[in-house]
């Protein structure tokens, strides 16, 4: 009987190894995952599944991981493993779940066991760790993919699900990633939006529980609440102390992120695809793959961590990130929908006296049957008004041409008017349960893009425009309309689950976006939203730039521009100078120089001063943007918590630096009475200040003929002279050769 036990165990032994390989047999698994100065750590335990045991400040030995595995035990049999890499549900588990599956022969437990892991060096910046986890019951997999980019700390993580079930399996939920923080006291920014009030930011102390942040309104869904995060601990988040994490979901659908304050006190932290509405049939041998959830850790506060975020996305996520950019001018608040061809012409005069570098043809430029002379009809009529462009955009961009200005349109190719040809003949091709009264959003519904037929129709609307136009230099991409009554006709005759709605949509948009971008690679298109409802990081891979909001008021700019910047680089941020608000032409040029500079007004209404005043900032924009847009941006003065708002870019080399500085609160006479403290200088050189973008005929109080080194600015810092009379004030400090 003792000799047969012995036998049994040797046998169960040898499946166990061919099944998940040879690392089975050898306990607490190390993996490491690091970038330059962070290490997020996981290790098997005694069971063979993956725990997230530490994510913090790399070690400078890397053989004392496994000591750190030794540190910590969250295992309570009261409430199960709190630290799972991966957490399933249905078996050992009974905290919110990642994953959620029913597998093919109905079966809703999953289990996850360590098989292997491989590290891969993409390039001299990149790592890529994938760790395979194997039910052992059921052949169903899950890949855990962590990809590092080194230098700037930026962490990108995903999931890939496959099985070789004889059915298919359901995936109700599926998470992107699975986090774990211990040993803080956790402080959680989110922003919540509304029309105009986009990038609004609550702060919060994080208690035992589960905070849920989502989004259910299928497109445009960050219209109501954004995926982007600060979390800080032991402590409200500091700009310049103490550690945090910055991230955002890459996906532009439905998401879900859960914050739980565990038994422990610690952090789990669950982001991914909303699982609302959302059950997914999984066919075998088939793979879902999760979006990216990307984040970044710092140990020197949100400004260190918002800088490793820009300079990732310049160089790895935004489309041309450190290529140019084109300053414009558009027609909207000249015209709205009312303009014929004469009156666009005339205004490229306007562009051309400015400087800038294109003009943009707002909405209300197609459509014959139901003309688009407001938003209730013609939308999805991509064909020129005759009546407002008899001879077409072309002669647009040809008379654009001839003044040395280039030219772009706006299109909204993912939504439809009830009062156009195209639902006419294509009722099938719109989003809508034709059981129910349509609900419309500004007048419109969305386009299936489930449906390859839509997503064609998609593409051809950008081709066709370039094909007709091969001058044109620039795409405004709208988005104005959420989901309601979610059905698609498409996959209703393919007999494909109408679950499956919310995230075919978003493949299909990603798949119409790659086709524009094979054939048009580096076209400028601009992503806009009624606003900053869609901007993400993921989208942000097909687009130059995006329209942060339709509030151009400078004010309220400066707050949701600094809340941006936590996550998005100036190079991608759209700032318009308007007719929204009374402040004065210098106030609004000196706010939209903090990103992507535009114009949206009626340029020969300006006063002889004015039109002086923006022509001289235009020429002063173009020498020192590469500044903004390429420096490391320090945030120095808070809006929210001051009367003013002061932050500066520095070149990397520290020889240069903008620092933009506002007053926004009017009340008070005098508003920097102390030296503001700069940062990002080098301490041991010497650097001129001199105050530019000078209104016509003022004398600045900097008149840069005194040197400063960089340890007293930095530490002392230098007194603006901000006051109710003179409310922005542009420096530009250079390093004495």
């Amino acid at each position: 009987m003792k000799y047969r036990s012995v036998c049994l165990a040797k046998v169960y032994l040898i499946v166990c190894l061919a099944v998940y390989g040879k690392n089975l047999a050898a306990q607490n698994v190390l993996i490491p995952i690091q970038s330059e100065n962070s290490c997020l750590l996981l290790s098997t335990d005694n069971q063979n599944r993956v725990r997230m045991t530490y994510f913090g400040k790399r070690l400078r030995n890397n053989k004392e991981h496994r000591m750190v595995t030794k540190m910590y035990d969250y295992t309570d049999s009261n409430i199960g493993i709190t630290n799972s890499a991966y957490t399933p549900s249905g078996t050992w588990n009974i905290n919110e779940p990642a994953i959620q599956v029913t597998h093919a022969d109905g079966n809703t437990s999953l289990e996850l066991k360590y098989v292997s892991h491989t590290t891969k060096k993409v390039d001299e910046n990149i790592n890529l760790t994938t760790v395979l986890l194997k039910d052992p019951v059921y052949d169903f997999q899950v890949s855990l993919n962590y990809k590092v980019f080194i230098q700037q700390n930026v962490f990108e993580q995903w999931v890939e699900i496959v099985h070789q079930e004889p059915a298919n399996v359901i995936l109700h939920k599926y998470s992107s990633a699975n986090l774990y923080l211990n040993d803080g006291k956790f402080y959680l920014t989110t922003f919540h939006n509304e029309w105009a009030k986009e990038m609004q930011p609550s702060e919060s102390k994080l208690s035992r529980g589960i905070t849920v942040i989502e989004s259910k309104l299928g497109t445009r869904t960050m219209l109501l609440k954004n995926s982007a995060f600060v979390l800080s601990a032991n402590g409200e988040a500091n700009e310049n102390f103490g550690t945090v994490v910055l991230g955002q979901l890459a996906w532009s659908g439905n998401f879900k992120m859960e914050y739980e304050i565990d038994s422990y006190d610690n952090l789990r932290l669950i982001a991914g695809i909303n699982p609302y509405s959302s059950q997914y049939t999984l066919q075998p041998g088939e793979t879902f793959k999760t979006p990216s959830f990307i984040y970044t850790i710092s140990h020197n506060g949100t400004g260190q961590a918002s800088r490793n975020l820009h300079d990732w996305a310049r160089n790895f996520q935004v489309l041309d990130g450190n290529g140019d950019r084109l300053t414009l001018l558009n027609n909207w608040e000249a015209t709205y929908f009312d303009f014929n061809e004469k009156k666009i012409v005339e205004l490229f005069d306007d562009a051309k006296a400015l400087g800038v570098d294109l003009f943009l043809l707002d909405d209300g430029w197609f459509a014959n049957k139901y003309p688009r002379n407001n938003d209730r009809a013609g939308l999805g009529d991509w064909q020129e008004n005759v009546k407002k462009l008899p001879h077409g955009v072309g002669y647009l961009v040809k008379e654009a041409s001839k003044k040395d200005i280039k030219f772009g349109i706006w299109i909204e190719p993912e939504m439809v008017n009830p009062k156009s040809e195209l639902y006419e003949n294509h009722p099938d091709w719109v989003i809508r349960q034709p059981e129910r009264p349509e609900v419309y959003f500004r007048n419109q519904l969305v386009l299936d893009l489930s449906n390859p037929e839509v997503q064609d129709f998609v593409f051809n609307i950008v081709d066709k425009l370039f094909v007709e136009n091969p001058e044109l230099a620039f795409i405004k991409w709208d988005c104005n309309a959420v989901i309601f009554n979610a059905r698609s006709d498409y996959l209703g005759k393919n007999k494909i689950p109408q679950t499956h709605l919310y995230i075919e949509y978003v493949k299909g948009l990603y798949k119409a976006l790659e086709r524009i971008r094979a054939k048009y690679p580096k076209i400028p298109m601009m992503l806009c939203s009624g606003g900053g409802g869609r901007v993400d990081y993921e989208m942000l891979k097909y687009f130059t730039e995006f329209w942060p909001s339709d509030n151009t008021d400078p004010l309220e700019r400066i707050f949701m521009q600094w809340n941006y910047s936590y996550f998005f680089p100036s190079v991608a941020t759209d700032c318009h100078v308007t007719n929204w608000s009374d402040e004065s032409v210098k106030y609004k040029v000196d706010v939209a120089s903090m990103g992507k500079l535009g114009f949206d007004i009626v340029a020969h209404e300006l006063d002889d001063t004015e039109m002086q005043f923006c022509k001289q900032a235009i020429q002063n924009y173009d020498s020192f943007k590469e500044v903004v847009w390429r420096g490391d941006l320090y945030r120095l003065v808070n809006p929210f918590e001051n009367d003013m708002a002061s932050l500066m870019f520095v070149t990397p080399d520290k020889n240069r630096a903008i620092v933009f500085n506002y007053v926004v609160n009017t009340r008070v006479k005098n508003i920097a009475t102390e030296p503001i403290t700069l940062s990002g200088l080098d301490e041991d050189k010497q650097y001129t200040v001199k105050e530019i973008n000078l209104w016509p005929g003022s004398i600045s109080k900097n008149n840069g003929n005194q040197t400063f080194s960089g340890d007293l600015l930095m530490n002392v810092g230098i007194n603006i002279k901000l006051n109710k009379n003179n409310t922005s004030i542009v420096l530009e400090i250079k390093a004495v050769e």
